[in-house]
């Protein structure tokens, strides 16, 4: 699951690849911005963890892994 997080205040976004579902996701941002916890914590598929402060967060976008092509053909 591809996982895009605009940070305010920062010029680029967070991109990272996690193993968590969609709805794990949507659950620990939604709760990062109600309040419940200071930070948005999400583990990539390689164990790291990223941590954003919950007043920091611009937009988490969730996405599904897409394949990716290799070769020089178009299909």
């Amino acid at each position: 699951m591809e996982v895009k997080i605009g940070v305010q205040h920062a010029p680029r976004e967070i991109v990272l690849e996690s193993g968590q579902s969609a709805e794990e996701v949507e659950r620990v941002v939604a709760e990062a911005l109600a309040g419940k916890s200071q930070l948005l914590s999400l583990v990539d598929e390689h164990g790291r963890k990223v941590l954003v402060p919950a007043d920091r967060l611009a937009y988490v976008e969730i996405g599904e892994l897409s394949p990716r092509k290799v070769g020089f053909g178009a299909l």
